[in-house]
């Protein structure tokens, strides 16, 4: 009965492994079908509208910034891998402690353990019969301490270097909210010029679509010479080609306005033109007292800073690895086997081991930790010298934007008055529809420069602002409210129209100083 009970185990578990390893075997690529993809996009597009304010009113620059860094997506992101850095140090803090395993197993034998003995003396066999030593059917339950030194020590390091990482997420991150305030201040300001820019585009080109079609119809009727009339078309298709590329250029910019502040591009909506203030104030400031902020706040620096950190204790951890392993164990088992004395029972153990090739090996892991050392250090020193000249740089640069804003806001203004006085002379016949054209495309092109240059400027801005490492201070974006978020923009705008620093980097020069 028993050799049949067995065998029918036995049978069960081949049909058992017969049925996985077929299944394993009929595995076969799935692609995604059209409405899994729809399906899946239609979640995706409401994962990433949720949770944002609608937008109730005109846009102003400060509220284009604050709902970008709330509701971006790409922030999002960042902010994403940070909390996962931080979780991922608090898993590694585990690592640290002691393993605590519970186990608990099942045994079953076809037949009993029957074992012989042997006289101890003679070597002769046991008078005795043979006699069966445990039950077929027995289950076994531990629950065990253990800590390896070795592991402590790695884990330890590993902890340590978790940390560090927290800390570079923590300055991409900064690096991430420069960048995107660079951005959304550029889409702003090119936002602004085609909304100011599109209607009067628009109406520049049917007044030369009509003068065009003017001049064809003389050249037809023969009412002027036909290289008059041709020279006269060359130059109307001229001035079209360039408001065509004008309209061109100023239609993607909400979208990407639009897309940096997380909302519909279908949606619309308005932009609240700021008053123009390119402050000097900023370049006023030493230059010594600028490189020095930057050294200390900019989040590529201090990222490699991190990153020698890193590098230092790989050192520690190659020289962790040559020493010994220690373990101790703990544990409480227990055997339901009736054979047994003693069902219950502690054990306790301690082992030292030691791999000899890590005497071998340990030169090269420590040559390998230095040579990591050395390339951080490197890295720290370029970035350190790139930042310096970055700080120059954009100083020098956001110089040349505001005088270059200026001259381009002059020149704008000459160009609208000669405008308005060739339009009122084309009122009274004055003037023809070609001169009319003319200035007014000069007017456009130059209105258009001006929101260029003025839209570089603020790129510029932003540009010598994260090189200095100098960003809103914000505790929590996901904390605050939109309105609240806003305000905080407000007045660190304030601050650097102004010249002035916040708290924190006051305090960091001051500090700077007294050393």
């Amino acid at each position: 009965m028993a050799l049949m009970s067995s065998r029918y185990l036995v049978s069960v578990v081949f049909f058992i492994s017969i049925l996985t390893l077929s299944g394993c075997v009929s595995i076969a690529p799935q692609p995604l079908t059209i409405a899994d993809i729809k399906a899946q996009t239609v979640a995706d597009q409401s994962v990433a509208r949720a949770n944002v304010e609608p937008l109730l009113g005109p846009l102003t620059i400060e509220e284009a910034v604050a709902r970008a860094l709330k509701y971006n997506l790409e922030r999002r992101t960042r902010m994403l891998e940070e909390a996962i850095a931080f979780n991922q140090l608090d898993v590694g803090k585990f690592d640290m402690l002691p393993k605590l395993v519970a186990s608990a197993g099942y045994s079953h034998n076809s037949e009993y353990r029957i074992v012989r003995a042997v006289d101890s003396v003679t070597g002769e066999p046991s008078l005795s019969n043979p006699f069966i030593s445990n039950d077929r059917i027995h289950t076994v339950s531990e629950l065990g301490l253990s800590w390896n030194m070795l592991d402590f020590g790695l884990s330890y390091y590993n902890a340590k270097q978790d940390a560090d990482r927290v800390l570079i997420a923590t300055e991409r991150r900064r690096k991430a909210m420069h960048n995107l305030i660079q951005d959304v201040r550029v889409a702003f300001w090119r936002t602004a010029s085609a909304q100011m820019l599109r209607n009067q585009v628009r109406e520049a080109i049917l007044l030369a679509e009509d003068a065009l079609q003017d001049s064809k119809k003389a050249e037809a009727e023969r009412l002027r010479p036909p290289l008059d009339a041709l020279r006269y078309q060359r130059q109307v298709l001229e001035n079209l080609r360039l408001l065509e590329a004008i309209e061109q250029e100023l239609s993607t910019a909400k979208i990407d306005l639009s897309h940096l502040i997380n909302i519909p591009v279908s949606e619309e909506f308005k932009v609240v033109e700021p008053r123009v203030k390119l402050s000097r104030a900023m370049l006023d400031q030493p230059v010594d007292a600028l490189e020095e902020l930057a050294v200390i706040q900019n989040a590529d620096l201090r990222e490699q800073f991190y990153n020698a950190r890193i590098s230092t204790l790989e050192t520690k951890k190659a020289l962790v690895r040559i020493f010994p392993n220690l373990n101790f164990g703990y544990s409480a088992k227990h055997d339901d086997d009736q054979y047994l004395v003693h069902q219950n029972w502690n054990e306790a153990s301690a082992q030292i081991s030691y791999n000899l090739l890590n005497i071998l090996s340990a030169p090269a892991r420590l040559k390998l930790a230095e040579a990591g050392i050395a390339l951080a250090d490197q890295r720290r020193v370029a970035t350190q010298m790139a930042i310096l000249a970055q700080v120059n740089v954009a100083r020098l640069q956001y110089a040349s934007a505001i005088s270059q804003f200026n001259r381009a806001d002059a020149i704008w203004m000459v160009d609208d008055r000669i405008n308005t006085h060739v339009a009122n002379n084309a009122k009274v016949q004055k003037q023809s529809k070609l001169d009319q054209v003319a200035s007014n495309t000069s007017m456009i092109l130059s209105l258009l420069r001006r929101y260029q240059l003025l839209a570089q400027a603020q790129a510029v801005a932003g540009k010598l602002q994260a090189t200095l490492g100098m960003e809103p201070v914000i505790d929590s974006v996901q904390d605050q409210s939109l309105a609240t978020l806003t305000q905080v923009i407000t007045t660190s705008f304030a601050q650097w129209d102004d010249g002035m620093l916040s708290n924190q980097e006051q305090e960091t020069l001051t500090s700077v100083s007294t050393e």
